[in-house]
C-alpha cells in the first residue's frame, strides 16, 4: 500500500475516533425508516464483499471515498487485507445508529470466523439523493464480547 493513502486511512480513522467522541454527547437516534436505509447499505457492502463483488462494493461508498481510493479492485484489496472480519463475517449484529447533521454512525458487532468479537464503527454520510453511503469504518476487537 502507498504511503499517502495509509495516511489517508489513519486519518480517517483519527476522524472517526474524534467525531465518535462528539457524537456520544449530542447525536440523535435516527428515525426508523432512516436506521433501516444505513443498515441496507452496510448489509449490500458486506453481501457484496462474501462474493467478492467488488464494483458493488465500492458502490457503497461515498464519491469522497472511491475518489481517494481510485477504483474497485483496489477497494476490494484493501478490504481484503485490512479488515478480514468485514470481508468475511461470520455474523453480525447492528446497533442502533445515531445521527447529526446528515452523518450517520452505526455500531455493528462482527463475529469472525475463529468466533473472535469485533466492533466496526461505520460512518455514512447521506448524499444530496437522500441515499446513504459509507464514508468510512475503523473496528477495534471486542474485549467485552457482547454489548
Amino acid at each position: 500500500m502507498n504511503r499517502l493513502f495509509l495516511r489517508c486511512l489513519m486519518s480517517i480513522a483519527a476522524l472517526l475516533t474524534a467525531l465518535g467522541t462528539h457524537l456520544t454527547s449530542v447525536a440523535a437516534p435516527l428515525s426508523e425508516q432512516e436506521a433501516t436505509k444505513v443498515r441496507e447499505v452496510i448489509v449490500r457492502q458486506l453481501s457484496a464483499l462474501a462474493v467478492d463483488d467488488a464494483d458493488q462494493a465500492f458502490e457503497t461508498a461515498t464519491p469522497a471515498v472511491r475518489a481517494a481510493i481510485g477504483s474497485s479492485n483496489r477497494f476490494l484489496a484493501m478490504v481484503r487485507g485490512a479488515y478480514p472480519m468485514v470481508y468475511r463475517p461470520a455474523s453480525v449484529s447492528f446497533h442502533k445508529p445515531k445521527e447529526e447533521d446528515g452523518s450517520v454512525l452505526q455500531l455493528v458487532e462482527i463475529r469472525d470466523t475463529d468466533d473472535k468479537s469485533w466492533l466496526a464503527l461505520f460512518a455514512l454520510e447521506q448524499q444530496p439523493d437522500q441515499t446513504w453511503r459509507i464514508s468510512g469504518c475503523v473496528v477495534a476487537e471486542n474485549h467485552w464480547k457482547s454489548i
